[in-house]
């Protein structure tokens, strides 16, 4: 979706409703509970991530704001009228890693299949790694920050928007591409892009002819017909005369049946023939 042909560059989700749970887990795949595990790591007081957990269940979360590089709700105490404004920051990629990501994720079509069903699988994660472009967060790679008076990292507040942040990954990877600086749109017609220009330069650099030439080029005539079979039939007696060949197999049978097959092929050979001159 693009308004004047600009990718859409921010998304906001509606708040998540109070008291309802979601999975076994906090967050239900690998890559939800690795972003709060992201988080977690580095929270300097336990007790403000029990804070933020409640506030996350109890919908203490407004309407989540996504943008490249931020995140952004109000989050209230519980009052909903008198909220704080928190943001999650994290980092955008820089053109030079996601020119690498793409290229890699292009050439992979389980990779590309599995972002347009909403999946991000681990082999996915690592390739994004080893070019370069890590998506999920790492150690002290989220930065928290709130209006309230609080001076924990992160705050109770922060701790409650993340915690909902999970659970917008669980349903869409995409959410966590965007913050990394690039758009659902931007991402699939690129994606799609690089995929077409692999294949034409795989075309470029084969041996083989493109399925579209093959069909339109012209059939080829079949080749002529073979001559009538002029030489006589070998003797095949003397041949086999000097191979020794142990009992139970008698020479002068094996003769006779190589022979016989030999006499049957000319036979069929002439048929052949005769039926293709008349």
């Amino acid at each position: 979706m693009t308004w004047d042909d600009e990718p859409v560059r921010a998304l906001t989700f509606p708040a998540f409703p109070p008291g309802k749970r979601y999975g076994k887990k906090f967050a239900d795949t690998w890559w939800g509970n690795a972003w709060i595990e992201a988080m977690e790591r580095t929270a300097l007081d336990p007790e403000q991530l029990k804070k933020g957990r409640r506030y996350a269940f109890a919908g203490q979360v407004g309407a989540i704001t996504v943008s490249p590089g931020r995140i952004t709700a109000p989050v209230h105490d519980g009052d909903p009228d008198e909220p704080h404004r928190t943001e999650v920051h994290l980092a955008e990629l820089p053109g030079a890693r996601w020119d690498r990501f793409l290229d890699e994720v292009a050439g992979r079509a389980g990779h590309i299949a599995a972002l347009l069903e909403r999946d991000m699988p681990v082999e996915l994660a690592d390739t994004a790694e080893a070019v370069g472009a890590r998506l999920l967060p790492g150690y002290g790679d989220l930065e928290p920050e709130c209006d309230c008076p609080g001076w924990d990292s992160p705050c109770k507040h922060a701790a409650a928007l993340a915690y909902q942040v999970s659970w917008l990954l669980d349903r869409d990877p995409f959410v966590l591409l965007l913050l990394r600086g690039r758009a659902e749109d931007e991402l699939t017609d690129e994606l799609h892009r690089r995929n077409a220009r692999h294949g034409a330069e795989a075309e470029e650099g084969g041996t083989g002819t493109p399925a579209a030439a093959a069909w339109a080029a012209p059939a080829l005539p079949l080749p002529e017909a073979p001559g009538p079979v002029l030489a006589a039939p070998l003797d095949l007696a003397p041949l086999l005369a000097d191979v020794e060949i142990e009992a139970p197999v008698d020479n002068t049978a094996l003769t006779a049946l190589a022979v016989g097959a030999a006499e049957r092929a000319r036979n069929l050979l002439s048929d052949v023939d005769a039926m293709a001159a008349r």
